[in-house]
């Protein structure tokens, strides 16, 4: 029961998906960071349902990538958005590390948070109309919303948090890290294989362009923030998702040119 139990407040909590009401404790929220990337699998499978409708009703590319774009902040109401939108104004000016800290506990949004997610926004959706929904592609850009969770959910466990407070410190305080490593590490094993056996030239890039997601944040938590947080969590998320997708426009035209 406390596995169900995990699950359903890693819904809740990442999610707007209705999910029964589950007590916030140690031993509820133990496997929490284990269910997270099924969130992502969630939102994969609702991108695949609407991009086959798209081929079934012969909608424009301007419309399926409308769908690709929205589906993931619909499924998560915007919560990774967020932590985006306050690591852009906690990046912003030359503040030390204790304001940044600050900034993204500030619930107002700056003008730097407005200018970084409109560019987000119109990248995603502007390398999701050129994105090609074939099988092997669909696959691969379905499952990178669980590879990247995979990959925030390890960066909470393997990173020490910022402060004894907020969203991260709580996670990581009340999970089983050794077991919640090795079954992320599975789910992140898994994700990869199947990338490269749907397709090897973008199951590569793809997975490749969440290295360099890895070092900023890295960079960004040690030196920008001192310590992981819940707000650079969703930032280096969204990145990954940016990144992977970027890979599976771009690839493809890469290796048609050697």
């Amino acid at each position: 029961m406390g596995i169900f139990k995990s699950a359903a407040l890693a819904f809740s909590t990442f999610s707007r998906i209705p999910m029964p009401n589950v007590r916030w404790s140690d031993g509820n929220m133990r496997y929490m960071m284990c269910a997270f990337p099924l969130v992502g699998g969630v939102i994969g499978l609702l991108v695949w349902g609407w991009c086959k409708l798209s081929a079934s009703l012969e909608f424009g590319a301007a419309l399926r990538a409308a769908g690709i774009t929205v589906i993931p902040v619909a499924v998560t109401g915007g919560i990774h958005l967020d932590g985006l939108c306050d690591v852009a104004d906690a990046l912003a000016g030359g503040a030390d590390a204790p304001r940044r800290r600050e900034i993204l506990k500030d619930p107002r949004v700056g003008s730097f948070a407005v200018i970084r997610c409109a560019c987000y926004f119109t990248l995603y959706f502007a390398l999701g109309a050129e994105f090609a929904p074939d099988a092997p592609g669909l696959t691969i850009l379905c499952l990178t919303f669980v590879l990247s969770r995979t990959l925030s959910a390890l960066a909470v466990l393997s990173m020490a948090p910022g402060s004894d407070t907020g969203l991260a410190a709580a996670f990581r305080s009340s999970a089983d890290i050794p077991r919640a490593r090795v079954v992320l590490c599975l789910i992140l094993v898994s994700c990869c294989c199947v990338f490269v056996a749907a397709d090897a030239v973008r199951g590569v890039a793809a997975s490749a362009a969440m290295l360099p997601c890895i070092l900023r944040l890295k960079f960004a938590a040690r030196r920008k923030f001192g310590g992981m947080s819940g707000d650079l969590a969703g930032w280096f998320l969204q990145l990954c998702e940016l990144a992977a997708l970027a890979a599976l426009v771009v690839a493809p035209r890469l290796s048609s040119l050697l």
